[in-house]
C-alpha cells in the first residue's frame, strides 16, 4: 500500500506519546513537580501531534469529526473515542504529579486507556482480511511493544527499555517472516479476485480502466526486495540497539542515542508496514509484484 508520510508520522508519534503517557500514569516512575508537568506536556505533544498528523491523509480534514460516529463497527472510531478518554483521564494524573501526589488507581485506568488507544490503532489494520500481511495477531503485539519500549526509553526506565527493545526486535523479525507468507496462505488469486475461476485460469489482458483511481493510488505499491531487505535490517537493528546502549551508557546522552535509534527503527518498520502490505485488489489490476530473481 502507499506509505503516506502523514500516516507513518501518526502511528509512530502517537504510539510513542501514548506509550510514554501510559508509563507516566502507571505510577511506576512518575516524576513530580515541574518535571512531572513537563513530562506530561511532552507526552501530550507527541500523542496529539500524531493524531493531528493523521488528518492530513484525509480528503476532507474538516470532516475528521465524523470518525466519532461509527464506534459500533469501526476501529478508527473506537480509536477516536478511546484517545479522547485517555487524554482526559491523564489530566488529573498530571495535575496530581505537579502537586507531588501518586497516580493511584485512577492512574492505572488512564494508563490502560492510553494503551487501549494504541491497540485500537493497530486493529484498524489487523482487522483487514483483504491485506493478509496485516491480518494476524503479531500486528497489535508489535504496536503495543513499540509504544511501551519507546515510552520506557523516554522516561527513562533503562532496565524495562532494554528488555522491551530486545523483545520488540525479536517480534519484529518474526513478524516480517510470517508476513511474507501471508498472501500466499490466504489463497487469493486472480481467479478468486475476478470470480472467473470456474471457466479457466484468467489473466490480465488490459487494465480495467485507462486512468488511475483511489485504489491504484492508495492500495497498490511495489517495493523492491533488496530495498525492503535493507530497511528491515535498519528497523530490527534500530529497535534492538537501545538494549545495548542503555546498559552501557546510563546517562542523558545514552538515552538520547537510544531514542534516536528507536525512532530510526520505528520509522523504517512503519514505512515497510505500509509499503509491503499487498491488498487483494492488486490481483484484479494484475499489479501484484512478482518475486525478484536473486
Amino acid at each position: 500500500m502507499n506509505p503516506a508520510p502523514s500516516v507513518i508520522i501518526f502511528t509512530v508519534l502517537s504510539g510513542l506519546g501514548f506509550g510514554f503517557l501510559a508509563w507516566l500514569c502507571s505510577g511506576i516512575a512518575t516524576p513530580v513537580g515541574l518535571h512531572g508537568l513537563l513530562g506530561f506536556a511532552l507526552g501530550y505533544g507527541l500523542a496529539v501531534g500524531g493524531l493531528v498528523a493523521s488528518t492530513f491523509h484525509l480528503g476532507q480534514p474538516a470532516r475528521a469529526w465524523r470518525a466519532f460516529t461509527q464506534w459500533r463497527s469501526s476501529w478508527l472510531s473506537r480509536e477516536a473515542w478511546v484517545s479522547v478518554a485517555a487524554l482526559l483521564a491523564a489530566v488529573p494524573v498530571a495535575l496530581g504529579a505537579l502537586a507531588g501526589r501518586e497516580p493511584g488507581l485512577w492512574g492505572l485506568v488512564a494508563a490502560a486507556l492510553c494503551l487501549g488507544t494504541v491497540l485500537c490503532t493497530s486493529m484498524i489494520y489487523a482487522q483487514l482480511a483483504t491485506v493478509p500481511r496485516w491480518h494476524h495477531p503479531l500486528v497489535p503485539v508489535t504496536f503495543v511493544l513499540f509504544a511501551l519500549a519507546g515510552g520506557a526509553i523516554l522516561l527513562p526506565l533503562p532496565g524495562a527499555a532494554a528488555v522491551l527493545s530486545a523483545g520488540l526486535a525479536a517480534v519484529l523479525a518474526i513478524g516480517f517472516r510470517i508476513g511474507d507468507g501471508r498472501f500466499a496462505g490466504a489463497g487469493s488469486t486472480l481467479a478468486t479476485a475476478t470470480g472467473l475461476g470456474g471457466i479457466g485460469a484468467p489473466r490480465v489482458f488490459e487494465q480495467p480502466h485507462t486512468g488511475g483511481n483511489y485504489l491504484t493510488r492508495e492500495m497498490i505499491h511495489v517495493v523492491g526486495r533488496r530495498h525492503a531487505a535493507r530497511l528491515r535490517s535498519i528497523a530490527v537493528a534500530g529497535v534492538a540497539l537501545p538494549a545495548l546502549i542503555l546498559p552501557l551508557l546510563p546517562s542523558v546522552a545514552g538515552v538520547a542515542l537510544a531514542l534516536c535509534a528507536h525512532l530510526a527503527g520505528a520509522f523504517a518498520a512503519r514505512w515497510l508496514f505500509f509499503a509491503e502490505a499487498e491488498h487483494v485488489v492488486g490481483l484484479y489490476y494484475g499489479r501484484r509484484p512478482l518475486p525478484e530473481k536473486r
